[in-house]
């Protein structure tokens, strides 16, 4: 009985011990893969640095914090509807060596996508851009409105994908060019063990409303990311650098994006 009552008191206790456990080596590694994917069932809080400087920046330096709040929102059994907002705040400089601080413009995107996928997922819905700006120097003062897609292959230790979309000006006040401005985003991103991973997600993008010497943004480069926990909190912590081999004059040529995303599995029964 003792004998028992032993082996049932270490069960008891490695039951204990694998509840209040962050994560094993197996599921940071899911949980990673999901991570990487924009358009997951899963709701997560990302918090983007990205710094840039060199190119037509020279010795100064210019900064903007994305807020990406990412929710998953079940339509049926079948379908999500996943909203992505992007809240930017921007600390830009200025030639007669001061800052401009604020919030810029923000975006609202919504993908529509299957619940339930294979190998290959896809995403798509409209974006939409708001004039909130409180920085003069970002600031549009147009309403704009476009479409967004994704779509990413998940095969093994690899996922890539794409995410594009295109925002035309539909309203609003003009403070500079109309609004036409396209993003695409190609992530590529090999998993390793225990939640780390090599990943590359450059930011291109072209202002179809400037001169074609002006129009685009083409950075190459990579990183490494690690999912983690701390205390009981799931936690994705990525660090990138990239250079841009294309940009506008007045635009730097070195990116290093810095991210923390707090992230917060659903439970599926």
């Amino acid at each position: 009985m003792r004998i028992r009552s032993a082996v049932i008191a270490v069960a008891a206790a490695n039951m204990l011990a694998a509840a209040r456990r962050p994560a094993s080596a197996q599921s940071e590694s899911e949980l990673a893969k999901a991570s990487q994917n924009p358009i997951a069932n899963l709701t997560s809080l990302p918090v983007q640095f990205n710094y840039y400087m060199g190119g037509g920046l020279a010795s100064r330096t210019s900064l903007i914090v994305n807020v990406q709040p990412v929710l998953p929102l079940k339509l049926n059994d079948r379908w999500l509807l996943i909203s992505r907002t992007v809240v930017p705040y921007v600390n830009l400089p200025m030639i007669d060596g001061t800052r401009r601080t604020g919030i810029a413009d923000i975006q609202q995107q919504f993908y529509f996508t299957q619940k339930k996928s294979g190998m290959f997922v896809w995403g798509a819905g409209p974006i939409f851009s708001v004039p909130t700006a409180t920085n003069d120097v970002a600031r549009t003062g147009q309403w704009s409105l476009g479409p967004t897609a994704v779509g990413l292959i998940s095969k093994g230790r690899w996922l890539g994908g794409l995410l594009a979309n295109n925002l035309w000006r539909i309203g609003g006040v003009n403070h500079g060019p109309s609004v036409n401005q396209l993003t695409t985003q190609p992530f590529l991103n090999f998993n390793i063990p225990s939640g780390w991973a090599i990943s590359s997600s450059p930011l291109i993008t072209a202002n179809w409303s400037a001169t074609s010497s002006q129009r685009w943004t083409v950075p190459i480069g990579l990183g490494l990311s690690k999912v983690t926990a701390v205390g009981r909190q799931a936690v994705s912590i990525s660090a990138q650098y990239y250079h841009a081999v294309e940009h506008p004059d007045n635009a730097g040529a070195n990116q290093f994006r810095f991210q923390a995303t707090m992230l917060y599995p659903i439970a599926h029964p």
